[in-house]
Order: structure tokens, then sequence, then C-alpha cells
């Protein structure tokens, strides 16, 4: 990440670059947020919900990340993809979290991933109404709000808790099973918040031990998975084999996590 960088309008890192496109992105978000009696919703699929406020976001993440990253290219979940010069990409999702959105709850986030060699290597990731700015990737350090975030404490079962993210697609067998395995084998708390970037903070900030997930997208997850990876998470997805527009069933969490809940995403048919 080192050189990257951009001279307009001076001299400033990528991530400061990043987090105020971010942060401008949110208080985009949040025009529309304060004024949900009369924004207008309309259904992408069962419990998949697109406002006015996703397109408005996204064009707008697009076009400052074209303007501050002219060669780099851009793939975004309401459609957006500009193929572009460098080898990177900046993956986005312009509100994870839409339902959460459209309903008035907190949970729900901008996110912005950068994609290069087939991996995610740096992240942003801005919950405007929780006031939350998460960043971090290679060679760049963790930090929220500011502050460097600590590395994840040893699995502990009997106070353990996981996320999970069941994506209505997902088989209705799979989605039990995963809230049976849990339960039954691991006999640990599960939590699902509805927004995969919101149940990833929650694993940065100690809230959770990991997170399972069947059904996310890759921009769901690009932007929080390289934040997690200087805290001591790994996870499951073999990228050399995932391509952009994968839905993807995986876990993230410590290694001793990983090893407790492997045998859950085995049973789900998962690629571990």
């Amino acid at each position: 990440m080192a050189d990257l960088h951009i001279s307009e309008p001076a001299e400033r890192t990528v991530e400061a670059v990043l987090e105020e496109i971010a942060r401008k992105a949110g208080e985009l978000a949040l025009t529309d947020f304060q004024s949900l009696a009369s924004l207008p919703v309309e259904k992408k699929g069962h419990l998949d919900l697109v406002t006015k406020a996703d397109r408005q976001v996204e064009e707008f993440l697009i076009a400052s990340l074209r303007h501050a990253f002219p060669d780099d290219g851009v793939y975004g979940e309401e459609g957006g993809e500009i193929v572009g010069a460098s080898g990177r990409t900046w993956v986005i999702d312009p509100i994870d979290g839409t339902f959460n959105f459209v309903r008035g709850g907190q949970n729900w986030a901008i996110s912005i991933g950068l994609y290069e060699h087939r991996r995610p290597v740096f992240g942003v990731i801005y919950a405007p109404v929780r006031d939350l700015m998460l960043i971090g990737g290679t060679a760049v350090e963790t930090r929220l709000n500011g502050k460097p975030l600590p590395p994840l404490p040893p699995l502990d079962l009997s106070q353990a808790s996981t996320g999970i993210g069941l994506h209505p697609s997902v088989a209705t067998e799979d989605r039990l099973e995963v809230v049976r395995y849990i339960s039954d084998e691991l006999r640990i708390s599960f939590r699902c918040c509805g927004s995969s970037t919101l149940s990833l903070i929650e694993v940065a900030m100690g809230e959770t031990d990991g997170y399972v997930a069947l059904g996310d997208s890759t921009w769901d997850v690009m932007a929080g998975l390289p934040i997690l990876a200087n805290l001591g998470v790994s996870h499951t997805i073999d990228w050399d084999r995932t391509e952009l527009q994968a839905k993807l069933r995986f876990a993230c969490g410590s290694e001793e996590f990983l090893q407790k809940v492997r045998p859950l995403l085995q049973k789900v048919s998962a690629v571990v």
C-alpha cells in the first residue's frame, strides 16, 4: 500500500483518502436514513432490498474512487463495474445491511475493500449511525476510530460466541444445520445482526470470536477480512478458486475457532 498515494488536494495517504470517501458516503446515506418515511424502496428479492440510497451511495463511491485512483477498477454490489488498468479493484458495498437500514436499525455500514493479486489487501468500513470507522490491511495497522485494536483473545468456549449470516437463498436444511451445530456440538452462543460487515466489526471489537456465513457475497467481506487479518483472524476462503461474483460459504476467526467449525462447513458443502 505504500506506493498508493495521490497528490490532490494535498499529499495524503491512501488511508486518509479512503476514510474521507467513506465518511462522505456515510453522510450521504444518513440523509436518506433520517427521512425513511418518504424513502422509496424496491424489492430485489426475498428479504433483499435496494433503496435510492444504495444507488446514490454507490454512484458517489465509484466517482470518488475513479477520481482518486483513475487506473484502478471498481466492482460494486448495485451493478457498477469498471475495469481498470492497474490490476487493482475497489470492491464496494454502498450499504451493507440494507434491511436494517430501511427498518431504521443501526447495523449498516459503508464497505470499501481493495482486491489485488486475487486477494483482499486493504479495507475501510464506516458505520455512520454508530460512528465506527474501521481501517486496516497489508502494511496498514488496523485502527478503530483512529486507535489501534488489540489481537483476538484466546478462544474460551465457556463464554464463546459467533456471528452467523444465513442468506435466504441457502437451503433451509443447511441454515438449520448451522444453528444446530453451533448450539448442540459447540454449545456456544450465536448472534445474527443482519449485516456481514457489522458481524466482522463485532469480531474485531472482541464481541464475538468468529463469523460463520452461508451465502455472503465478496463485497460483504472484501473490506473486513484484511482489517481482521492484522488481529490474528484467519478464514476459510480459497481466493484462488473464488471469483468476485461468487457466493461464499466460509468462516473466519482464530485458528482454534476455525478448527471447531470446519466440520460444520464440510457438512454444508463448503470448500475449506
